[in-house]
């Protein structure tokens, strides 16, 4: 759902540009909270594996594909803060090194596909764990619903976004439908993989999943016939590794961007297939970086498709990898030190 530029206007394109930089601002200072020991090392490569797996396009319908979009699985993995965070890293990495999406239309993505997705999948999470029962199971399929309610969310987003600031004239009830209509079904896949990421990793630790924390309840001892809190440890328990998963995690994304993106469905994706039969893309204009040597997912001058594709995807992980994880890491220690500062001026007043 990557918009280009020329599809909305100038003005609409900086309000959006504008909005989207508030809630960037809102997400670094709710980063802060959100980022610890457990959430910090592992947002970097949430962001990496939004990239890998927005690049495995799946059929959905004739001469239509799809792709994950991440809000949902960002937002349950590490939070709705960090989350958007990651996915507008992603954009900011997909419009500047691959010419996907546009740099004029980057307030519009982040909009729409950051904010948006992560917004309402939250939302619909939160709301169903309370209802819920409180297992590893009901996480699993409250990830399911988020993520696919999160999808045609963004399609109405984008809608309404077009019928304010849309550069071609075309029938808005026309438009409506058919962007509805298939990221209904895109957002069945995008449920798919939100569910099955979010269920793999609950059940091996699901003390790194945000939206798993306190999915165990209080140990209970039986007391006089009455079941009371078992007392809590004398010394805390070691804090456990997150180093397997991180490099599980790192290897999957690798492999999925470098080797099973070459599988990709070729067919466009729901926005472009829509633009095209509507004629939104009327006005479409050149990228400002389609010569970027990674434009296009390919590496320049290196001409076997597959070799190419996938040393792009590669570089692309490695990038978005590092840019995330910087980002996090520099808002982690900013928390660590004001955590710092506010103790000592606490034990000076005393």
């Amino acid at each position: 759902m990557h918009v280009p530029d020329g599809f909305i206007n100038a003005p609409v394109s900086a309000a959006a540009g504008v909005v989207a930089a508030g809630a960037v601002a809102v997400s670094l200072r709710g980063a802060r909270r959100e980022l610890d020991e457990r959430t910090a090392p592992l947002a970097g490569l949430v962001a990496a594996f939004i990239f890998a797996v927005q690049m495995l396009n799946f059929p959905v319908a004739a001469g239509t594909s799809g792709h994950l979009l991440g809000g949902a699985l960002a937002a349950i993995l590490v939070g709705p803060y960090t989350g958007v965070l990651c996915v507008s890293v992603v954009l900011l990495m997909q419009g500047v090194l691959f010419a996907d999406g546009g740099l004029t239309a980057l307030g519009v993505n982040i909009t729409d596909m950051a904010i948006t997705t992560t917004v309402v999948a939250y939302l619909v999470f939160r709301g169903l764990v309370k209802v819920l029962p409180r297992t590893r199971r009901s996480i699993t399929v409250a990830s399911f619903v988020a993520a696919l309610l999160s999808v045609p969310a963004a399609a109405v987003v984008f809608t309404l976004i077009y019928a304010v600031g849309g550069t071609t004239d075309v029938s808005l009830g026309k438009v409506a439908t058919a962007m509805v209509g298939v990221h209904v079904l895109i957002g069945i896949g995008e449920a798919v993989i939100t569910a099955l990421t979010v269920g793999a990793v609950v059940a091996v630790r699901p003390d790194l999943v945000h939206g798993a924390r306190g999915l165990h309840k209080p140990l209970k001892l039986k007391v006089a016939g009455e079941l009371v809190d078992a007392p809590a440890p004398a010394a805390p328990v070691a804090a456990r590794s997150h180093r397997k998963v991180w490099a599980i995690g790192l290897v999957t994304s690798l492999v999925l961007a470098g080797f099973v993106s070459f599988y990709a469905s070729a067919n466009p994706d729901g926005l472009e297939k829509v633009a095209h039969d509507q004629g939104i893309d009327k006005k479409t204009k050149p990228h400002h970086t389609s010569d970027s040597p990674l434009a296009d997912y390919g590496v320049k001058d290196i001409t076997d498709a597959r070799i190419s594709g996938g040393l792009a995807g590669v570089i692309g992980v490695g990038v978005t990898v590092v840019a995330g994880s910087g980002v996090f890491w520099a808002l982690r220690r900013r928390r660590t030190g004001d955590a710092a500062s506010t103790e000592v001026r606490t034990q000076e007043t005393v």
